[in-house]
């Protein structure tokens, strides 16, 4: 089985360092979540799930209780494009 492959853009890489020099502590669990998105994005510990409304499209999956990466999900090509990063009422802005 292949691996899906996370795409990191500029502006979402921008968006993360801003966020983990705010959050150092939640590091360890993205990067747990990253490695494990691309292994399996529907794994249901990062529980995954379509958005809605304007932000239909987009998937929301959970990196802590807390904390939101909300990503951009291409089935077909095996890719996952990371959009935002940060608490359940950051993300959904």
């Amino acid at each position: 089985m292949d691996n899906y492959k996370i795409i990191f853009t500029e502006s979402y890489v921008r968006r993360a360092r801003k966020f983990f020099r705010k959050h150092p502590d939640i590091l360890p669990q993205y990067e747990k979540c990253l490695q494990l998105m691309e292994l399996n994005p529907f794994h249901p510990s990062l529980r995954l799930h379509p958005l809605h409304g304007k932000l239909k499209g987009v998937f929301s999956l959970s990196i802590t209780l807390h904390y939101r990466l909300t990503i951009e999900l291409l089935i077909n090509g095996k890719e996952i494009v990371p959009i935002h990063i940060g608490t359940h009422d950051e993300v959904y802005l």
